[in-house]
């Protein structure tokens, strides 16, 4: 047998193989089928868990100055804005609201956000007052939005945000899962994507990860409130189509899986450990992407805060 010398440097010869070629922690690169002659470049950010206390107004304005500097021509939020929204009336969540929009107003670029449970107000309040018969309605005002999932296309990629939230009646409160009235809707929107048109998909709620195997043991289960419990269902119906990648929030952790051809990032928090530092090893940041016709690029970007909360 014969062995043929690789010319070149050690990261062409990672480029050649298909592997993360930066160099860098939190850094990867990949083949895949985007749009044709077509580079976007975005930022993925989620769970903000906006609130007053702690300097985090300061730490928001940070992340949001990195954000800018990166220059995206889209930003995708991943929902979890404010804090406690689920469980809190209207008044109290406002200020969260209020200190969460500067933020978002800071950004220089289009900001699309999903829906998160922290985002729903009033869905089962803790003080026992009557639950918002709209908990979604906040979420929707404050964005412009007349439901919290819905579609787009930016510069040849079909963009679909996912409302992966169902209030439930158990001590759990909530459940993850993709309702029957928009598996519906996902089903006729994909029917009108053609199938080599690249996909990027957003949920709050992971439809895939492994966060409880390698934190609790290798047969651990996530509870019904940590993953979309229909996670087959929903992915099936982009089984003749070109689905790159799935943007996952809820976890705090950066993570990445590959399915059946898919990407699936879990994209860390940029609020950390909930203001208190780092994560399961993840830092307050948030993800970079740009696809280009022949590969995705990822970094995730630490935004220098140094947590206040005690």
């Amino acid at each position: 047998m014969t062995h043929q010398r690789f010319e070149g440097t050690r990261r062409d010869f990672l480029v050649a193989a298909g592997l993360a070629a930066c160099g860098l922690p939190g850094c990867a690169s990949w083949p895949a089928r985007g749009a044709d002659g077509q580079t976007l470049r975005i930022v993925f950010f989620s769970d903000v868990h906006a609130r007053t206390e702690w300097q985090t107004p300061a730490a928001m304005a940070q992340a949001a100055a990195a954000i800018n500097a990166r220059n995206p021509e889209l930003v995708v939020a991943g929902g979890d804005l404010i804090t406690d929204g689920f469980q809190s009336q209207s008044a109290a969540v406002e200020p969260r609201w209020r200190a969460y929009l500067e933020m978002h107003r800071a950004l220089d670029a289009r900001v699309e956000p999903a829906l998160g449970n922290h985002d729903l107000v009033a869905a089962d309040p803790d003080d026992g007052s009557p639950a918002s018969p709209d908990p979604r309605a906040e979420f929707r005002e404050h964005f412009g939005l007349t439901r919290t999932y819905r579609s787009f296309d930016v510069s040849g990629y079909h963009f679909i945000l996912l409302d992966s939230i169902v209030v439930s009646t158990d001590e759990l409160r909530y459940h993850g899962r993709i309702d029957d009235s928009q598996l519906a809707w996902l089903e006729r929107d994909l029917a009108t994507v053609e199938p080599e048109t690249p996909i990027v998909a957003a949920t709050h709620i992971p439809l895939l990860t492994s966060f409880y195997q390698a934190t609790e043991g290798a047969t651990a289960a996530a509870s019904a409130n940590r993953v979309v419990g229909n996670n087959r269902e929903v992915l099936e119906l982009f089984d003749d189509h070109n689905l790159l990648l799935v943007l996952q929030g809820h976890l705090h952790v950066e993570e990445m899986l590959r399915w059946r051809g898919t990407t699936f990032i879990t994209g860390g928090a940029v609020c950390g450990k909930w203001w208190r530092g780092a994560w399961h090893g993840t830092p307050e940041g948030f993800g970079v992407l740009t696809l280009r016709p022949d590969r995705v690029d990822w970094e995730y970007v630490t935004y220098g805060w140094v947590a206040q909360r005690p």
